[in-house]
């Protein structure tokens, strides 16, 4: 039986809709919810156990490979409007809406790139060297976009061949989503492929000779829910395939996508199970992980998912204000958030990914991988949209220096002791001293900051005397 019939058949628990501000959370619905180069010599001294110890197997496979992170899809661009109110619920009356909206195109000044923009950006500036698999149309936001991810040192592979080029259609332009904020800071999202059947991009029929190479040369290829979208579903199981069959590792990010396609076609549910599958790192929110297994625990939930997967290396799961986990067959390690000025959510579960990857390309211990990914995700939550504004380094470096963690200590011992189980567990916590306590093994944050900190500390010196 497949993961996903598996996963049809448990209690379906439907997550809470609503913010902490008791206005129901608008998920987007085709959206998604800026350090330097390499860093040579990179020596790392423990803090904690390393995550995996068959991945030091894989990473000899990669070593040689030309770029560190990969993205298969959702480029667009994202139109932030302030409106005096959300776009009706009706579905004809919503088009309509959207239509007018696009009928003249707006000041360049409320653009921004999004996407898995957001994500390579991010890790671009932590210096992994990224490359975005996806269509830009070649009109006025496609230059943008293009400009854009030039500026920020990223590499674009497009998914036209010779015989789509010679076409003209909407079909072919590139992908909009209009963000749209009431006085009352809600939002909405409109996009074109919100109103077809088809993927967006349905001319793309296999997946073209060089995104395959690309793929190969890459060290992870980064795919979310977003991609059914735009791609149909054995466009997406070509790319998991030729990744997997190149060495390349598979991260993927089901989003809130992820339990809608359990109710798709054949063909897409086809693809959600080889993806929940075959992944080396599967990323989720506390939420999605229940919504998807029916198991309210996330440290439980999380090793339901590895059991169904003889690959599968981590899950990690994205805690909200309360942190992060990060579990595998034999460790689960739990790290606190940054105490931050919130300013906007967005793109920071994308930038909480690029450092995973960091963490998971430079085989950092647990510890210094969640609370990087905490760091970077809370330094975007301070600045307002994505895209450009995901997290800088030099914000990052500030919120490790200060490691002003919102430190919920008793809620975690609970979870943990709740979970129950037979594996090695740590504890990032700001309240204990490095050893044992409470029957777990405690992490002083000061000791993963003193080892992230020199990291990232001489490359930021370096970049700012250059520029």
């Amino acid at each position: 039986m497949s993961l996903v019939k598996t996963l049809i058949n448990l209690p379906f628990t439907n997550p809470n809709p609503s913010s902490s501000h008791g206005t129901p959370l608008q998920l987007p619905p085709r959206r998604r919810a800026a350090f330097l180069r390499p860093i040579a010599g990179l020596r790392l001294s423990g803090v904690g156990a390393t995550l995996n110890g068959n991945y030091e197997v894989s990473k000899k496979s990669v070593l040689h490979k030309g770029a560190d992170l990969a993205t298969l899809g959702n480029l667009c661009v994202d139109i932030v409007l302030n409106v005096p109110c959300l776009p009706p619920a009706n579905r004809d009356e919503r088009k309509e809406y959207m239509e007018k909206l696009a009928s003249s195109p707006p000041d360049k000044k409320f653009w921004e790139a999004g996407g898995n923009c957001n994500l390579v950006i991010a890790a671009s500036r932590l210096g992994l060297k990224c490359v975005t698999l996806g269509h830009v149309g070649h009109e006025i936001y496609g230059n943008f976009l293009l400009e854009v991810l030039h500026e920020e040192h990223i590499d674009t592979v497009g998914m036209m061949d010779g015989n789509d080029l010679a076409a003209c259609s909407d079909a072919y332009e590139t992908l909009l989503c209009w963000v749209l904020v009431d006085p009352f800071q809600r939002h909405g999202f409109c996009s074109r492929a919100d109103f077809s059947e088809e993927p967006a991009f349905n001319w793309i029929k296999k997946l073209p000779e060089k995104i395959r190479n690309t793929i190969q040369e890459s060290k992870i290829l980064f795919c979310n829910g977003y991609a059914f979208d735009e791609l149909h579903p054995h466009v997406i199981i070509s790319s998991i395939e030729c990744a997997i069959s190149s060495g390349t590792a598979v991260f993927f990010d089901p989003g809130p996508r992820g339990k809608t396609l359990f109710h798709g076609t054949p063909d897409e549910i086809r693809a959600l199970d080889l993806s929940l599958r075959q992944s080396d790192v599967l990323l989720l929110t506390s939420d999605e992980v229940e919504s998807l297994t029916g198991i309210q625990n996330p440290i439980k939930a999380g090793q339901e998912l590895l059991k169904s997967s003889s690959r599968t290396k981590w899950v990690v799961i994205k805690m909200g204000s309360k942190g992060s986990l990060l579990i595998t067959k034999s460790m689960v390690t739990s790290a606190p958030a940054f105490k931050v000025e919130l300013v906007d959510t967005v793109g920071c579960g994308d930038s909480f990914t690029a450092a995973i990857a960091f963490g998971f390309l430079h085989n950092l211990p647990a510890a210094q991988t969640l609370m990087l990914a905490n760091a970077v995700g809370a330094a975007t939550a301070t600045g307002c949209g994505a895209g450009r504004n995901v997290a800088r380094l030099e914000v990052v470096l500030d919120l490790l220096k200060q490691s002003k963690i919102n430190e919920d200590y008793a809620f975690w011992v609970q979870l943990l002791k709740e979970s129950e189980v037979p594996c090695t567990i740590s504890l990032v916590s700001g309240l204990g001293v490095n050893g044992c306590a409470d029957g777990f093994s405690c992490v002083p944050v000061r000791n993963v900051v003193e080892e992230l900190l020199p990291m990232f500390e001489a490359a930021y010196e370096k970049t700012t005397i250059r520029s």
